[in-house]
């Protein structure tokens, strides 16, 4: 350390420098290197976490296609009365014609087809067809021409949608997510009956999730007790067995549920056999909501246990003999003096299950069936499977975050989130 000494009315280190000024300068230096290492974790996060989020919600409100591949006729639509109950007149036929053909020159008609196709059915076939003919369109009438080439153009919902869709945002996805939809008076209202999916799919999913971290502090919390009372040698045996799951393949955990469950699997094999089912009357048990809620709380848990067992380990074994000393029962001493004290790995571990049991997909799409599939297969299915709905699946994802953070902030009002701990 450098040696200081006073010169004047200021206390100076060895080579003359202020010693507080010394010491700020220490303090930034041990401050920017605290930041240097976090830095990596800091961009990964950002990286890999913050920005995909933002990108969702962008995702969820964005909608530029049709102003991108149909430029005319955005432009000449603004025209036209959508009230009128006429439809748009030949200067927005001949701009959608010109449009598709340069679409179908570009190899970007079939973007906006599969667009418009997400809220009028048929938009995309209408597309396909009018646009393989509309580079031989190359004077008028346009309106005439092309009801010629299909009389589906004379649909005013097409139209009124064009119209809607021409700017850089929309709330579609957002309405369609939350089993709404726009008027052909241009107001909001439900869907169909026999449409809305994602308003019950959300409930679905709020509900078995739910249950599954109920049903996993049930199991969990006489497995933690073992874990944090028996000796040390047949803890760490049984902790063994706890982290066992850990060490297989997610998959092959879940195929494993499909031998056990399935109508001719093990456990309806081993009840045929015993006499206790018929072999007609074989139960099931699988692809459906009791084959997800079995397979997803075998799965979750061990994340139910290690927050439960990390605090119960902390709780000495003097609270419960002080409580039987002053003339407590064990069971009165344990739900009044124990139980209390796990309230935090109870918290902690409620929301690491829920949030992972709200978020699964590959377990509910395997063992789940039409009844036991989440909100988020949906989310899966329009990402990455035929329909490439990216908004829809953007605006299901930012409702199903603003669910969680919902919960999250109930959470801590009702419990508080400085209670939950582990360990």
């Amino acid at each position: 350390m450098a040696q200081a000494e006073i010169t004047g009315d200021t206390m100076r280190t060895a080579d003359g420098v202020p010693l507080k000024l010394a010491l700020e300068r220490a303090l930034f230096r041990s401050r920017l290197r605290a930041v240097m290492l976090v830095l990596p974790l800091f961009a990964f996060l950002l990286v890999t976490f913050v920005l995909p989020i933002f990108d969702m919600l962008f995702r969820s409100v964005e909608d530029q296609i049709v102003a991108d591949i149909l430029p005319r006729t955005v432009v000449a639509i603004e025209a036209w009365d959508e009230t009128s109950g006429d439809l748009p007149g030949e200067p927005v036929f001949e701009a959608i014609v010109k449009d598709m053909a340069e679409g179908r020159k570009n190899k970007t008609l079939g973007r906006v087809a599969r667009r418009l196709n997400y809220e009028v059915s048929g938009a995309a076939s209408l597309f396909r067809k009018s646009g393989r003919k509309a580079p031989k369109i190359t004077q008028g009438p346009y309106r005439e021409k092309l009801l010629k080439i299909d009389k589906r153009w004379k649909n005013l919902d097409l139209w009124n949608l064009i119209k809607r869709e021409k700017g850089d945002f929309t709330a579609s996805f957002f309405l369609a997510a939350a089993d709404m939809q726009y008027q052909p008076d241009g107001s909001i209202g439900m869907r169909p009956e026999n449409r809305q999916i994602y308003v019950h799919l959300f409930g679905r999913t709020l509900w078995l999730s739910g249950l599954i971290t109920v049903l996993c502090l049930l199991l969990a919390y006489p497995v933690s007790y073992l874990l944090a009372t028996l000796p040390l040698r047949s803890g760490n045996l049984l902790m063994i067995l706890v982290l066992l799951p850990f060490w297989t393949s997610l998959l092959v955990r879940t195929t494993s549920w499909i031998a056990l469950l399935q109508t001719q699997g093990v456990i309806n094999s081993f009840l045929v056999g015993i006499g206790l089912i018929d072999d007609g009357d074989r139960l099931q048990l699988i692809h459906n909501q009791f084959g997800t809620i079995v397979a997803m709380t075998h799965i979750l848990l061990p994340f139910m246990i290690l927050p439960l067992y990390s605090v119960m380990k902390t709780i000495p074994p003097s609270y419960m003999r002080a409580a039987r000393s002053l003339g407590a029962t064990p069971f009165t001493a344990f739900v009044k003096v124990y139980m209390p004290n796990t309230v935090a790995g109870v918290g902690a571990g409620g929301i690491l299950v829920f949030i992972l049991a709200i978020g699964y997909y590959i377990t509910p799409a395997l063992v789940g069936g039409r009844t036991g599939t989440l909100i988020s297969n949906f989310i899966a299915s329009f990402i990455s499977g035929s329909t490439q709905n990216w908004g829809l699946a953007a605006a299901l994802g930012v409702m199903l975050l603003a669910i969680v953070l919902a919960l999250y902030f109930l959470y801590d009002k009702i419990v508080g989130i400085d209670n939950m701990k582990l360990g």
